[in-house]
């Protein structure tokens, strides 16, 4: 609350500004430094941890810290403007390897042939643990385009982490993770619909760490976790970060350079349609603002089925292999025009125009 009403204070320094960008869809400067908020959250769930005298609360103090590198770069991207891409690899790539070394968070298995026993080499391991956290982290962050969409994205999915940590008794993890969904409420009440703050990079790159190693770090601590419950969890995130990686070394454009061409933006073009060209700003923070549920939606189809399947890897394998079809089929409908009518929202004029 306090980041909302003392923006004028601090715009100079952490509004956005840019409004004209192709990833750009908000009518007036806004504060992206909501990742102050996640953190502040984060720690001051930690501190009630401690004055409990909780035995979780070491371990949390120290995924706090770990997680620092990946947030203090993406909040000077946030504030300064200035930070660069490989900066904020490199940090993200910090706190995964310090996460691996020193907390456990390590991907030993993927109940897949001839993998497992090449993880059972620790350098093997080092390296799929960094790039898998190093994807999640980035690909929370890549999604992050539209009022309430990662930060309600990263609520269903840390519920759903929370969930099987919750059924398998592991207080630490499911500490962890009801802290994470807290400060995302928090979040979300100010950033959805109004969009009175940004989660920023620093916020993206936060809460995709912690969601990130705490996947991980369930399958670790509990093997009767299947770790196609952790892809099949994070799918929405990774399968549009991935895709869209592909689609564009395909048409061999600059994978690094953003475009209008991510199934949020489509939906938000195409799907969403109540009030287009309108010249008041309000009804365009409310198609923003609306777009979101679409993709919380899409990323429930991934939670739901990894929640209920957590222990079944032949089951989660297909229900992994059957969200990345609906994708695409998703993303081929609404590219080609040809989405359900019952997913378009229109105004009554524009109805009866279409009519």
């Amino acid at each position: 609350m306090w980041l909302v009403r003392s923006s004028h204070l601090h715009a100079r320094f952490s509004a956005d500004s840019d409004m004209g960008g192709v990833q750009k869809f908000h009518v007036q400067p806004v504060p992206r430094v909501g990742g102050i908020a996640i953190a502040i959250a984060l720690v001051a769930c930690w501190g009630v941890l401690w004055f409990r005298g909780k035995a979780e609360h070491p371990y949390f103090l120290q995924m706090l810290a770990v997680a620092l590198p990946a947030f203090a770069s993406g909040l000077f991207e946030d504030i300064s403007k200035r930070g660069g891409v490989l900066i904020r690899m490199a940090s993200i790539v910090l706190s995964a390897a310090l996460a691996w070394c020193f907390l456990g968070v390590r991907v030993l298995r993927m109940d897949v042939p001839f993998i497992d026993p090449v993880l059972a080499i620790p350098a093997c391991s080092f390296i799929i643990t960094v790039v898998a956290l190093a994807g999640v982290t980035n690909a929370l962050n890549f999604i992050d385009g539209y009022n309430g969409l990662s930060a309600a994205v990263a609520a269903i999915m840390l519920a759903g982490i929370g969930y099987v940590a919750f059924i398998l008794s592991d207080h630490l993890v499911w500490a962890m993770a009801v802290a994470g969904i807290g400060a995302c409420l928090g979040f979300l009440f100010w950033n959805w619909p109004r969009g009175l703050i940004f989660l920023g990079d620093g916020g993206a790159y936060l809460l995709g760490f912690w969601i990130g190693a705490l996947v991980v770090l369930l399958v670790a601590r509990n093997p009767q976790v299947s770790p196609w419950f952790a892809f099949l969890l994070v799918s929405y995130p990774v399968v549009e970060t991935v895709f869209t990686m592909m689609r564009r070394v395909s048409r061999q454009s600059n994978p690094g350079l953003p475009d209008a061409a991510h199934l949020h933006q489509l939906v938000y073009k195409r799907l969403m349609r109540w009030t287009v060209g309108s010249p008041d700003p309000r009804h365009k923070v409310f198609r923003n603002s609306m777009t979101s549920p679409y993709l919380w939606l899409l990323s429930s189809l991934g939670v739901i089925p990894a929640v209920l399947l957590w222990n079944n890897t032949w089951a989660l394998q297909c229900s992994a292999l059957l969200f990345v079809f609906a994708y695409l089929w998703l993303y081929r409908c609404i590219i080609r025009f040809r989405a359900p009518r019952w997913l378009v929202v229109r105004s009554r004029t524009s109805r009866k125009r279409h009519r």
